[in-house]
């Protein structure tokens, strides 16, 4: 397995790049948002990576963050949903775009990826917003990009008030409510929802939290 390839970015395609490693060069596969945020070639450049094998073809899909290559795997547990489609999603709507879809039920907003249909969108909706939170706990607590990125396009991380554990420990609860700012609450609302949330790990504190913030009605 191939987790993370580092060098020189050669060149940028229409759906990859090319990156060399000094010895070897590897073409990875990228959303349409990681590769607008992509260096000038030459440039250091670091991708977290996932290797596809099938019968004929072997392929590399890159990320600029573990959380994102986790939405990646995630999306293709969905039948109908490969590896391409999943990058489209993620292209579209970026990591924290798929997280706040699958929070709110929002199948509207996963069928405008390109080439998602409504049924797809409906079916990624139903069968990953149980899953969600484990992704958007990690996305919370690891989401810095791959070294040798530029500072320019690091990921988001608002800054909360802090919050009094009511379960669970502090890191957990600290990582339950950056993610939850970083899907659109607001930090008082968020830490009011987890202070109530009976759990002990940011995956838990995250699925009761989001339950208590959903539109009533």
């Amino acid at each position: 397995m191939i987790g993370k390839v580092s060098g020189r970015l050669d060149y940028r395609g229409a759906d990859h790049v090319l990156i060399d490693t000094g010895s070897v060069g590897y073409i990875v596969h990228c959303s349409d948002r990681t590769l607008a945020a992509m260096p000038a070639p030459g440039e250091a450049v670091a991708l977290y990576t996932d290797l596809l094998v099938r019968e004929d073809l072997m392929q590399l899909y890159g990320f600029r963050t573990l959380a994102e290559r986790e939405w990646h795997r995630l999306l293709m547990t969905v039948q109908g949903v490969g590896a391409r489609a999943a990058l489209a999603i993620l292209g579209a709507l970026g990591p924290e775009g798929v997280a706040r879809a699958l929070s709110l039920g929002d199948a509207a907003a996963i069928r405008a990826a390109p080439g998602i249909g409504p049924k797809i969108a409906q079916r990624v909706v139903l069968e990953l917003k149980a899953k969600a939170p484990a992704v958007i706990a990690m996305g919370a607590h690891g989401a810095a990009p791959a070294a040798g990125e530029a500072a320019a396009i690091a990921p988001r991380t608002p800054r909360a008030a802090p919050v009094t554990p009511a379960a669970g420990d502090a890191q957990a609860q600290a990582d339950a409510l950056s993610a939850l700012v970083n899907l659109g609450y607001g930090a008082g609302e968020a830490a009011a929802a987890l202070a109530a949330a009976e759990a002990v790990d940011a995956a838990g504190l995250i699925r009761a939290a989001l339950r208590a913030l959903a539109p009533k009605g």
